[in-house]
């Protein structure tokens, strides 16, 4: 016996929760209750529980679905590589910058249920830094694990500023990421060993 495919109805209620949920989250933070949140998604509280057992788990189905959609953005880029790249580390991070549960999900604290997500992530953030390194417009000598810390970091830093200096951060570690003549010289791989 296979699985069955879920009812269209069933589909269209997920579908009606996570959208709550992401606005709720976004508006009030993830302390809202399941039950507001039903309410809002015009469902009872039990098809909430039906589909999302625990808070936890709608907390991480909303990120990961954002991660998705980052990714999904990602590939479809392709005419200018170091933009794409550079568009994508943006989005990334205005994504990131005011979701402490996106931020976290970077930080990789997601959870087993967003793995897929957050790999998917990483696999474009990869894709992107590679064809931006083989272009020439980005350093050679770095990898998407050091951008992947840099953006934590700008993430970590700029949630203390004052909101007109936000983005300064993530200017800075992209005028980092160009290449210069600044850049160490010989095989930068066998200096990290």
């Amino acid at each position: 016996m296979g699985t069955r495919a879920p009812r269209a109805d069933a589909l269209r209620n997920r579908a009606r929760i996570l959208t709550a949920a992401r606005e709720a989250f976004a508006r009030d933070g993830v302390d809202i209750p399941l039950d507001t949140i039903a309410e809002r998604a015009g469902v009872g509280a039990g098809t909430v529980h039906r589909h999302f057992p625990t808070k936890e788990a709608l907390v991480t189905a909303v990120i990961a679905d954002r991660l998705d959609h980052l990714a999904d953005r990602a590939a479809k880029f392709g005419d200018n590589p170091a933009e794409d790249f550079f568009t994508f580390l943006a989005e990334l991070t205005d994504s990131a910058r005011d979701n402490l549960a996106l931020a976290s999900a970077l930080n990789g604290t997601l959870g087993t249920e967003g793995e897929a997500s957050t790999a998917r992530l990483a696999e474009a953030l990869q894709s992107l830094l590679s064809t931006a390194q083989r272009s020439g417009d980005v350093r050679r000598d770095v990898t998407a694990l050091e951008v992947h810390a840099i953006l934590a970091g700008v993430l970590a830093t700029e949630s203390r500023l004052p909101p007109t200096r936000r983005g300064l951060g993530l200017e800075i570690a992209i005028a980092g990421l160009r290449p210069t003549s600044a850049q160490p010289r010989g095989d930068s791989d066998a200096k990290r060993g």
